[in-house]
This record gives structure tokens, sequence and C-alpha cells, in this order.
């Protein structure tokens, strides 16, 4: 019998931004592999019948900067080639921090990932995941625009991991969000305590599906956290690319967002911009009974 294969789609996040070791980068979704399989002989296991296996295979296609089109149709091919029993699809984020942000392409992209990945038979893990603005500190005026884009995208992944029948984590929320601990420099990607919190709340509920055999990682880090200089050297080093291209691609709609933002403030109309997101939505996963709106895995 082979061992289990993991495959891991996704962004940075996946990629293991913020948990930096020798060679490289590890990331939750490593740290979860470890934890999955168990040493024994063939045999039908508790859960979804994954069995006992003589270990893991992980293999992680994710690729920083992705979003929903990426994995769509370049990162689903790949993983449907390796035929994983277990498959992550943690994506969005990136989604919500570009002026092409469309959550009916959102929506109809992560139907056909989830369900092809779910028709060749592996147990899908998804995510929902904290806003960027407020991880960020934004002003309120540009950080509720982000927010919204974010609630939207959750739901959407809420809604859809219901419908695939996905085990589901509920990241977006708790007070691991505002433990500093948790961060890497950027404060936009969890560092390696962090990572390690969401392959341990990862493999709690694999656990009690009956998949994850292995035990739990550990919750302690290997590595010091960084100091409070390392915030201002990411900022002067990588931050200001990053900033830059967020000032190219995102700001000019963003500031437009603000300003719609503040206006409908001043005349009590806010909850008019919420409601408009919520109708999207719901229109996003209505469209998704049309067969000829979906877009065909690459």
């Amino acid at each position: 019998m082979r061992a289990l294969r993991f495959v891991a789609l996704g962004d940075s996040l996946t990629e293991g931004v913020g948990d930096p070791v020798a060679g490289g980068r590890r990331g939750w979704a490593a740290l979860l592999a470890e934890g999955l399989g168990a040493d024994g002989g063939p045999g039908e296991g508790p859960g979804v019948g994954l069995g006992a296996r003589p270990g893991v295979e992980f293999v992680n296609l994710a690729v920083s900067g992705s979003q929903t089109r990426d994995v769509l149709d370049r990162q689903l091919s790949a993983a449907l080639e390796l035929r994983p029993d277990v498959a992550s699809v943690v994506i969005g984020v990136n989604d919500t921090l570009r002026c092409t942000f469309d959550i009916h392409a959102v929506t109809a992209r992560l139907d056909v990932v989830y369900g092809a990945l779910r028709e060749r038979g592996a147990v899908l893990l998804t995510a929902c995941l904290p806003d960027p603005g407020a991880m960020l500190g934004l002003p309120g005026a540009l950080a509720r625009p982000l927010a919204r884009r974010q609630r939207a995208v959750n739901t959407v992944v809420h809604a859809l991991s219901e419908r695939h029948g996905a085990v589901h984590l509920h990241a977006s929320e708790g007070a691991w969000l505002t433990d500093r601990a948790m961060w890497s420099a950027d404060r936009l990607h969890p560092g390696e305590r962090g990572h390690r919190q969401l392959a341990l709340r990862f493999h709690a509920l694999l656990t009690e599906a009956g998949i994850a055999l292995g035990p739990a990682p550990s919750a302690e880090p290997e590595f010091a956290a960084p100091g409070r200089g390392a915030g201002l050297w990411w900022l002067a080093t990588a931050g200001t690319g990053w900033v830059a291209r967020r000032c190219t691609d995102l700001l000019p709609q963003l500031l437009a967002l603000a300003a719609a933002e503040v206006r409908h403030k001043a005349r009590g109309t806010s909850a008019r911009l919420d409601l408009s997101a919520s109708h999207a939505v719901a229109s996003a996963l209505a469209a998704l009974s049309a067969p000829e709106q979906r877009p065909e895995p690459a």
C-alpha cells in the first residue's frame, strides 16, 4: 500500500511564508503532513477509510501571489495528476487585493476546483481567512472595503465547503488574530507559531474525522520570533516592493472605495454597501446551478 498523499494548493500562506527553515520555507501544510500518517499495515481505518498508511507523501503546489484563477488554471491539473488522498485549497486573500476582484468569478472558480478534487476522491481541506486590512491596521475607510471583500470570499468558502463536503477550518476569527506572537514581521502572514496553530487546528478536525492518524504538531516554535525591528526591516526591503505593487494595482480603486465609504457614512447609508455585497454573494452562489457559467478546469 502506498503512502497517504497530501497535496496543498494555494498562495503564500500555504507556501510557508513567515515560517522560514534551512533551505526554504515550511508552513502549516508541511507541519500538518507530519501528523497525517502512521506506520502500519493495510487495513481500513475510521472515518473515510483511508486506513493506516506507511507514511505520508507531501507535495506543496502553492505559489506566493496566487489568486483563485491561478489555482484553477495552473495548480489544479498538477494536483489531479498526483491523485491525492487529501488536498487543501486555501486561497482568496490575493483576489481581494486586486482591482479586478469579482466575487462571481471567485465563486465559480472555487466550485470547479473543489468539485474536481472531490470527484477524484480526495478529502478536501478549506479555510476562511482574516481580512488583510485589519491585519495591516489600515484606517477605517480603507479597511472596510477590504473587510467586506474578505467577508464575501469567506461566505462563499463556507457555502462551497458545505456543498462539497470539505473539512473546513474557521481561521477568520479567534484570539490568535490579535496575538502578535502568532504573526510574522509583515503582519500579513503567520509566523512559525501561527503556522503551527493552523496545523494544530486542522489536525484536530482531521483526527475527529478519523483521517489524521499521527501525532499532532507541536505548538511550540523551534526558532525565536522576529523582534520589533524586523517589521521595519521588512518594510525597508521586501515590503517596499509589495507596497509599490499594491499601490499600482489596488490603491486607486481602494481610494475610490474609501471615498464611497465616507459619503455613505455621512449620509447614514453605510448599510447599503453591506447589503449590496450580500446580494452579490447570493447571486454568485445561485449562478452555480447554471453549468454554462462555470469555467472549465485547465
